[in-house]
């Protein structure tokens, strides 16, 4: 319990000294994209399970899917997206100065990003925490026995000062090996530079995954240490463009209450349920409260599916159990208020 309260106070205190605070967004986000045609998506250059392109490079994943979504809601096409690979140096400004529209890009929801960088998150798309990855040769079963470890670690994320602060609180020596780019941390990692290997646990997972026949040669420790809550996040004061990202994050997970699937969707047109008739726009206001064509939440699960299906064609091939991002009515933490 010490840990994880250690890294819930990280979430809080994590400072950002780099990056100024920007000005609320003049811009009407909304506007712009209709005018270009296109959804600007920040994503990870290469993460499995949340944003990596195919052999024919096409991004796929848990957050490359969310683009498609907001897409799909906005422009009525999944495909009408540019995705932008961004590092985690580089994820903030480029949102901050409009070169991207979105950022959906694995990063964790902290005070200090909604106070400092005049960023908002739309909501938590993968509820995840910090862990530790080694080598099974090395023998640790736990991070406890990382005492002295060399740790590898990327610049300017919340698992740094998380990591750091675990370390301290448990009185063990850390030498942290930091490194600006995620590839750069996984080859060094597999060359044997750092004893351990620490991010999020789904980037742990997905990075064994990558792995191949040689997955079993890395061993992901018991301990998770912080709160590390991941979502979308938009500029501040543009808040018809963040009710269009928030309620599509929405939508996704509605749907999956509602039993509707990409394959059966359109099924659901001639539901007699009132829930299901303002979901299908067949009645009610809801997509032109938001500006959209009423139709809107139906074309993103048409499109993509809806949040259990995003889950089992990204997430489960990982091997991470859906735990407390299932629906809440399945005693997770994925809730959405009501559609009405």
């Amino acid at each position: 319990m010490k840990s994880i309260f250690a890294g819930a106070i990280a979430l809080l205190a994590s400072a950002l000294p780099a990056l100024a605070q920007a000005p609320a967004a003049p811009v009407d986000t909304v506007a712009a994209i209709r005018a270009r045609g296109q959804l600007a998506c920040g994503v990870t250059p290469n993460t499995i399970g949340f944003a990596t392109p195919d052999s024919r490079g096409v991004f796929r994943g848990l957050d490359a899917d969310y683009c498609r979504a907001v897409a799909a809601a906005l422009l009525g096409d999944p495909e009408k997206v540019r995705f932008v690979p961004l590092s985690a140096q580089q994820r903030f400004t480029a949102l901050q100065a409009g070169e991207i529209d979105l950022l959906v890009r694995a990063t964790t929801w902290t005070l200090s990003r909604e106070a400092q960088l005049g960023l908002v998150f739309a909501g938590v798309n993968y509820y995840d925490g910090n862990g530790f990855m080694v080598r099974r040769s090395l023998g640790v079963t736990s991070a406890t026995q990382l005492d002295g470890a060399s740790v590898c670690l990327q610049a300017g994320s919340t698992t740094e000062l998380n990591v750091a602060d675990y370390f301290r609180a448990n009185r063990m020596r850390l030498q942290p090996v930091l490194f600006d780019n995620i590839e750069e941390i996984r080859s060094s990692f597999v060359a044997g530079r750092c004893d351990a290997y620490s991010s999020d646990t789904s980037t742990l997972a997905a990075f064994r995954a990558g792995q191949g026949a040689q997955a079993g040669d890395y061993v992901l420790l018991p301990e998770v240490i912080s709160k590390e809550p991941l979502g979308p996040l938009v500029r501040k004061g543009d808040f018809r463009w963040f009710d269009i990202v928030r309620w599509t994050h929405f939508a996704l997970v509605t749907a999956e209450e509602m039993g509707i699937t990409q394959a059966n969707v359109d099924s659901f047109a001639g539901s007699t349920n009132p829930d299901v008739q303002r979901f299908m726009g067949r009645t009610g206001d809801l997509g032109r409260m938001l500006g959209l064509e009423n139709d809107w939440a139906a074309k993103v699960v048409r499109s993509v599916g809806n949040f259990g299906e995003l889950w089992e064609r990204h997430i489960t091939p990982l091997g991470s159990p859906r735990g407390i991002n299932n629906l809440w009515t399945r005693g997770g933490l994925q809730y959405a208020p009501p559609m009405r």
